[in-house]
Order: C-alpha cells, then structure tokens, then sequence
C-alpha cells in the first residue's frame, strides 16, 4: 500500500413569541451587526452559531412533551457523495448549502418551497481530491457584511454576494500543489475573514490567517511555527504563565528513552523562562535530519471561537510533520497549541501547549467553548489526546485537565501547575517498534466533531471516538509537495468493546455525568436547546434526540447515509425546525467510500470501521435532513 493511499484513505422560550423572519440578508452585517444577528435564534449565522461556539439555541418549541411528533418537513439531495462535514447557515429568509469537493454551494428560498435561488459551482482540479487527508470534506460557510464566504478544499478563498451568488472576491490562501490544501470553516469576526491551512502529511508549515472583510486583503498571518515574528508571538506572551514557554518539557536522550518515555517531570520552579524562538529551539534537529520546523505541519483545520470584549480570537494548532517522532525531537512548539490572538494584530496573548512532542497525531485543532461560569470568564477544549481541558480565557491559565474516559492511557495525568503531560513510556512510539494497545487512537478520543453547551443545565455535550492502535513509525523522507506521513496504524475499539458515544461532561469539575455508548464513534456535531434536548447524528445513519440531563433516548429517525454533520436550529414563520446533514465520509468513512479494505488503510479506518459496510452499502450520497412538528 503506497503512502498516498494510506492518506487520502485517511437547536421557557416558545415560538409563538418570535415573530416571523422576513428581511433578505443584511448587506453590511459585519461587527455588532453580525453580532446581533448570531444572537437571534431564529437564525443561525455562523458555523457553530455564534462567536462562542457554543451550538445552543433558545428555540424551544420543539420540546421533550412532543418530540415524539418530529417528523421529515423537507429534504434537499446535494448530488455529491463523500463526508458532509459542518452545517448550513440562515439568514433571513435564505438557507445556505455547502458540499464536499467540489465545494458548491446553493442559496435556498425558504418562503418558496426551498427554491435555488441560486447557486456557485467552483471549478477546481480533480487531482487537488488526492492530497486531501481523511475525505474531501468542507466544514462550512460564513457570512458578514452582506457575503457568503467559501473556503475552497484548493486554497482559494471566495466571497460571494448573498443575495445573488455574484463572486465579489477571491483569494489565493494555500496552493495544492505543494501538499497545502484546506478543509476549515471560514469565521467572520468583526471585519475579518479567518481561514488556516491543511497539509500536516506533506510537510506544510501551517498558519492561521485573517483578511480583510470588504476586498479581501490580508490583514495578518501567524504561523504555527519558526521565529516569534513568524509565529506572532508578543512581548506579553504567557505572561500570567511563563512555565508555558519553557525552553523543553523533553528530554533528549540518545532520540529519547524507550523504556521510561520522553518527557522530564519538571517542576514549576525548575522550568526555564521566559525563552524566545520556541518555535525553532525546541525543533531539536538531529544532523541526519535537514528538515526541522520549516517543514512542520501545525495545521489549522478545525473552528475559531472570539471574545469581542477581550478581542481575542482563540483556536488550535494540528499535528508536527512527520507522524515518525524520532526525527523532530523537543517539544516541536507551536503545534499541538491553543492560542489566544489579538484579533486586529494577531499578535499571541497566549498559548498553550497540549502534547509537546506528539508521538500519536494528536492534532488539536477541536473547538474551544468559550462560557462564563462562578464569575470566571472560561475556554473549554476537548482534546484529541483524550483529555479535557478548561482555562481562563484571558490569560490562559489553566484551570482543569481530566481524561475524559478511563482508557485514556499514554499519559497518566496533566500536571495543573506546569501544564505538562505525564507520559507512560509504555505507549511512546519509536522507529521500526510497533507500539501495541494506544489509547485513544489516532482520530483521537474526539476529533473535529465539535461539542455542544447547554447555557440551561451548564454541561458540555461531547461526541466521543472510542478506539485504540497500534502505531508503528516508519521511515519516511521529505519530498516537496508528496506524501510525508511516517508511521502505519491499525485501529479497534477500546477495551469496552464500542467505537463511539455521547457524553455529558461538567467543564469545572472535569467529570463525565452520563456517558451514553454507541455502535460506532459518533462522528456528528452537537446541538444543544433550552428544552433539554440534545441532537446528533450517527454513521450507522440515524438522528438522534435525548434528555440533557439524563441522556435518556427520546427520539430517533434513520436517514439516508451515516453522518458526519453538524445538527443545527432555525425558525421560519412561528415554526421550529432541527436539520443535519448525511453523507457518510471524514477520516470514519473514507475507507467505505474508496472501497479499501486492508486492515491499515485510510490510516488504520478500514479496519475499525469495517462493520460500517452493514449499515452503508454503498458510498454515501449528501443530503440535507430537515424537521419539524
């Protein structure tokens, strides 16, 4: 099996109270206009509704005394098969529809029976589908000031006009033809278009960057790597928290030690800082190697969050190139990071390192929820390392870090005081050793299906993966714009026999509440409302409403193909409606969809999701599911 085919394999308050929707797009909704119309529940304006990423609405008409009654109001077929990651916007009157590659997007009138208004249909190369990791996915739309803003999977970013679909814009942002492609959401924060960069596999060095809203020009870009002025780094960087930029929490020895691991339980006081170029000292490059931090990865693949009042925009760095750890020992800062930015200078407030020297591709790219909770104002991220971690958003304090289920096992805990993991030696991976029983596995214990908050029971709702590897790291050299990943894996369901679940989760405590198994991950995003109810979506293909506070089944309805959407809420017309979208795909389906079967391939997908073939017989086509009374 090549490389290549290993890794592209790889919504008390009622309606009767709202008054209907009627106005078309906004046409300068950018700032506290956009703000305003995020806050309004009859529409949803953002990829995860709002600036917070919290997925909650306050729609309740659609409530635990009549869910039983939810039915199929509509449904639109996308005419393209492969993962349907993210959701779809409404604003105003209009749905926006987005799809995998090829990207297209449709503009439907919700006064008129679903009517394409119109629609964009980008022409993009067939080959940039080969360089994709794990589906050629699309997580979403944005809009503000009056567009529609498409992150193309070939690094072109497109603002369209809403009312009409006329191309106001574009820009180039990532080229494929070095590896460099995109997968993200775009977000719109005040007057900025935020967007980052896939291509952790090829060697790409990864940056967050932000545009201007009105022609597109680029206000700023912060790598995920290389000097402080690359990285943005400020002169008040961690300053709350100095042990964050510590020189290394690794200790090199001899590549480091394979019986007792490679990580140094320092402490506090032990810590060297304040240090600069973080991003380059810590690429302990061997000489062996000629390649270091210029070629390491870092992507920005996943959500952005903001706060306007601090006017900090936080997200999460991915994986160091390459898979194979031995070859880039030290910490490789800044990848695997939560960062807080400026938003106007994308100067860095604050950042924080969740794996230094990942071994497992733990890309921590998940979501972070901002809320408020005991006066404290909150930043809670779910991990792919397994663990769930809850800071002071303005100084990135770190407040909580538990593992969100027992099996959890290459590190035993995170030390609160110094921010670093305590690794279990037994799990870290070396070349040529194939490293047996790492939990969780590489799509990690929850991966880019983001979690939901509930503002009325104050927990956080969690979409869990439920597998363990075996990783083996391999040689691998560098080639400009080829495959680069380092390591074969195979994947199975950990040690309670499921693949997947739903979990209520206390953010201040750090404690799972109810924690509800699945056949298979749940690979779907979470709605939350002020009824108790939570949605979500399977890939054995049904969607799912249950209690917020007891996790207690309460309704269920099978659609077309497994999903892999993000539920999502609006109202039309005094009406409540719940829509997702199917299309069975992502790292979970990819293997289903290429027809592989080796145990290894898609990066070890084939073999943990085998049983899918069951429930999909077929790749799955993309629709969109939506419901009412």
């Amino acid at each position: 099996m090549t490389l290549l085919k290993n890794l592209v394999a790889i919504f008390a308050i009622t309606l009767c109270s709202i008054s209907p929707v009627n106005a078309a797009p906004a046409d300068h909704a950018s700032g506290d206009a956009l703000q305003h119309l995020m806050q309004d529940d009859q529409q949803w304006a953002s990829p995860r509704k709002d600036y917070s990423n919290q997925g909650y609405s306050k729609l309740s008409q659609i409530n635990q005394d009549n869910i039983n009654r939810l039915h199929v109001a509509w449904s639109f077929a996308t005419g393209v098969t492969r993962g349907h990651e993210g959701s779809p916007l409404v604003i105003g009157n209009i749905m926006y529809v987005h799809t995998p590659f090829p990207n297209n997007v449709y503009a439907l009138d919700l006064n008129n029976n679903q009517k394409i208004l119109w629609s964009y249909f980008p022409k993009q190369e067939p080959l940039v589908q080969a360089i994709l990791c794990c589906d050629s996915v699309n997580r979403g739309l944005s809009y503000g000031d009056g567009k529609i803003f498409l992150q193309q999977n070939d690094g072109v970013l497109i603002a369209l006009d809403a009312n009409t679909g006329e191309k106001v814009w574009h820009v180039k942002v990532n080229d494929p033809k070095t590896g460099a492609t995109n997968t993200n959401a775009t977000y719109v924060f005040k007057d900025k278009v935020f967007t980052g960069c896939s291509g952790g596999e090829f060697g790409i060095r990864c940056f967050i960057a932000a545009y201007n809203i009105h022609d597109g020009s680029l206000a700023w870009k912060a790598y995920s790597m290389g000097s402080d002025s690359d990285v943005l780094i400020g002169a008040d960087f961690n300053h709350a928290n100095p042990q964050y930029s510590a020189l290394s929490a690794y200790e090199n020895v001899n590549g480091g030690n394979k019986e007792n691991g490679s990580f140094k339980a320092f402490t506090k006081d032990q810590l060297k800082f304040p240090e600069t170029d973080l991003g380059i000292k810590t690429w302990l490059k061997p000489q062996a190697v000629k390649h270091g931090w210029e070629t390491g990865g870092g992507p920005v693949w996943g959500w952005f969050s903001y706060d306007p009042k601090l006017n900090l925009v936080y997200y999460g760095t991915g994986n160091p190139s390459v898979w194979n750890a031995d070859v880039r020992p030290g910490d490789n800062k800044w990848a695997m990071t939560i960062f807080a930015r400026d938003l106007d200078t994308g100067i860095a407030k604050w950042g924080y390192q969740l794996t230094p020297h990942d071994e497992w591709d733990y890309d921590s790219v998940n979501e972070i929820i901002l809320w408020n909770a005991e006066g404290k104002q909150l930043a809670t991220h779910f991990d792919r390392n397994g663990f769930g971690y809850t800071f002071d958003r303005r100084d990135g304090t770190l407040l909580v870090a538990a593992k969100m289920h027992p099996f959890v096992n290459w590190a035993t805990s995170i030390d609160l005081a110094t921010g670093i993991p305590q690794k279990d030696g037994r799990y870290s991976t070396h070349q040529e050793v194939n490293v047996q029983g790492i939990c969780p596995a590489a799509v990690g214990i929850k991966d880019e299906q983001p979690a939901a908050y509930s503002q009325h029971t104050k927990l956080f709702y969690v979409p869990l993966n439920h597998l363990c590897m075996n990783y083996e790291s391999v040689e691998a050299k560098y080639v400009s714009g080829q495959p680069w990943v380092g390591a074969s894996i195979t994947m199975y369901p950990g040690p309670d026999g499921v693949m997947g679940g739903l979990m209520a989760w206390d953010g201040l405590k750090g404690k799972s509440i109810w924690y509800n198994k699945e056949t298979f991950s749940v690979w779907g995003g979470v709605l939350a409302t002020s009824a108790d109810l939570i949605f979500y979506g399977t890939l054995d293909r049904w969607f799912k409403a249950v209690d917020a506070k007891t996790g207690k089944l309460l309704w269920q309805s099978q659609v077309g193909s497994g999903v892999v959407g993000n539920a999502m809420t609006y109202a039309h017309h005094g009406k409540q409606y719940v829509a997702i979208l199917s299309g069975i795909g992502g790292w979970a389906g990819i293997a289903l969809n290429l027809g592989l079967t080796e145990e290894s391939d898609g990066a070890g997908a084939a073999g943990a999701y085998k049983a899918l073939g069951q429930y999909n017989a077929a790749p799955g086509g993309g629709a969109l599911n939506v419901f009412s009374l």
